[in-house]
Order: C-alpha cells, then sequence, then structure tokens
C-alpha cells in the first residue's frame, strides 16, 4: 500500500488566511468598515486562554479587530446572557464566540442560543444548526465540522457514497459534522457511549470521524485498510483520539495532531467572521 496522504490543515489555514486578507482589506476600502469578532471567556481555564489568545492572533493576521471580553469564574446565566445580548445589539461586532466550555453554574445552550443567528461565526445556535442541516447557503456552521468538510474537499476526498462513522454526538462537532457529511450524499452512522459492538462498526467505515475526547480511544486494529481518519481530538500531550501512531498507516489518508482539524477551525471562524460583516456592512 502506497503512503497515506496527510491532510495537512496548517496549509489549508495559511490559504484560507491569505484570501480573507483581500476580502478584509477590500471590504475595509468600500466601508471603511473593520470586522470585529468578540470573544467571551468565562474563568481561567488554562486551555481556554491559549485557544483564545490563538484565535484573536488568527483575527490580527487577517485584519480582523479581536475584542476579548473576560468574565469571572462565578459569573451566573444571567449575567451572560445580558452581555451577549449587548454585543447583539452593538452595531461594530460581527461576529461572536463563547469559549466552550463555560463553568457548570451557566446554562451553556442557552448562551448560545442567545447569540444572534447573524452573528453566529461559530455556529452554535440552535438556528444556525437547523439552517446548516436544511442546506440554507446562508446558514453559519459549526467551526471545527466545517473545517472537517473543507479538509476533505481540499483534498479531493469522495464523500458520495462513502460510509462515514462519527464517533461522538456532542451538539457542536459529532451532530453537526453528521449533518454537513450526509449533505454530502456520504452514507452516515454516529456511535457514541452506548453503542455496541463499536469496533465493528468502524471496520466498516470508508471514512472515521473521531470526536470523542479520549487519547487514542481509536485503536488501529479498528481501522480498515484505505479508510480516511479525521481526528478532532486534541488531548493532553498533543494527542488526537485515534492512535494515529498504529493507524495511521493503514489509512489512505489521515489528519495529523496537532496540525490537522484545530488550524483550519480557527481559520473557518475568522471565515464566518467575514461573511458576517460584508452582509452586515455592505
Amino acid at each position: 500500500m502506497s503512503q497515506p496522504l496527510i491532510l495537512d490543515g496548517k496549509k489549508l489555514a495559511a490559504e484560507i488566511e491569505e484570501s480573507l486578507r483581500e476580502r478584509v482589506k477590500a471590504l475595509h476600502e468600500k466601508t471603511g468598515r473593520t470586522p470585529v469578532l468578540a470573544t467571551i471567556i468565562v474563568g481561567d481555564n488554562p486551555a481556554s486562554v491559549v485557544y483564545v489568545r490563538m484565535k484573536g492572533n488568527a483575527c490580527l493576521r487577517v485584519g480582523i479587530t479581536p475584542l476579548k471580553i473576560e468574565l469571572p469564574e462565578d459569573t451566573d446565566t444571567d449575567t451572560l446572557v445580558n452581555k451577549i445580548k449587548e454585543l447583539n445589539t452593538d452595531e461594530n461586532v460581527c461576529g461572536i464566540l463563547l469559549q466552550h466550555p463555560v463553568p457548570k453554574q451557566i446554562d451553556e445552550a442557552k448562551c448560545f442560543n442567545t447569540i444572534a443567528p447573524e452573528k453566529d461565526a461559530d455556529g452554535v445556535n440552535v438556528a444556525s444548526f437547523g439552517a446548516m442541516t436544511m442546506m440554507n447557503p446562508r446558514a453559519f456552521k459549526s467551526a471545527t465540522p466545517f473545517s472537517i468538510i473543507s479538509i476533505l474537499k481540499r483534498y479531493n476526498i469522495q464523500l458520495e457514497g462513502k460510509e462515514a462513522v462519527v464517533i461522538g454526538r456532542s451538539p457542536i462537532l459529532g451532530k453537526p459534522v453528521s449533518m454537513l457529511l450526509l449533505n454530502e450524499n456520504a452514507t452516515v452512522t454516529i456511535c457514541h457511549s452506548k453503542t455496541v459492538n463499536l469496533a465493528e462498526i468502524v471496520r466498516r467505515a470508508d471514512i472515521v470521524v473521531a470526536a470523542v475526547g479520549k487519547p487514542k480511544f481509536v485503536q488501529a486494529d479498528w481501522i480498515k485498510e484505505g479508510a480516511v481518519l479525521i481526528d478532532a481530538g486534541y488531548n493532553k500531550g498533543n494527542i488526537g483520539d485515534i492512535d494515529l501512531e498504529n493507524a495511521a498507516a493503514k489509512s489512505s489518508a489521515y489528519t495529523p495532531v496537532p496540525g490537522g482539524v484545530g488550524p483550519v477551525t480557527i481559520a473557518k471562524l475568522m471565515e464566518q467572521t467575514v461573511d458576517a460583516a460584508e452582509r452586515i456592512f455592505l
């Protein structure tokens, strides 16, 4: 079997950012306006702090103005909802991102659903999910699922007629990526913690999407020869959800960890912020 194709997310993210720089520049020349992405972080979760910093740096690279809102760990749902409502009505803000996870006392779903759909650059509102599922071309998509589909398309991975197995059913990753794959005419099986005979199901897959948040959860002997591996996990020590060390060689293509899904996710967040800005300002 030939060497598997590495689905290089850093390369694709750089291509997206180059395009966005031109779009932001053109928008400013036409309107005098610059897109603003508001990022809300509640508490000081170390991983969240790093992710927010990375998103802020990406904003600066493409010409978006990052607006970071830091709230204390003991913030309640009503306070957070009111802050989101304030950003909804701020005419300068084009995209709103609530960094996940939030502290346990907060109703995260309520807060996600408070984000105005026209500013939902991270695609977390139920209205955005519904519009995406029903293939509304203006729908904002969940950023990580959007990045996964973008990687597969960029590297010409055939989706139509292929059997895809998604491991994980979270509302911001497993469920939306399953809908996006379905919309590309893949045959999709969604697996989760109650799935029986998981390994046998994964062995059927032409495309495996791992999104469980457990390091090296997907074993090499679960993977059929020539499968495409999408590892959406990122665990301590730069380890994904698939045992890529042993499974990659069996695949026809795979996303590395790091440098696969992650960089494109941030680029897609930037892209949807620019989409929103163009709709608001033009």
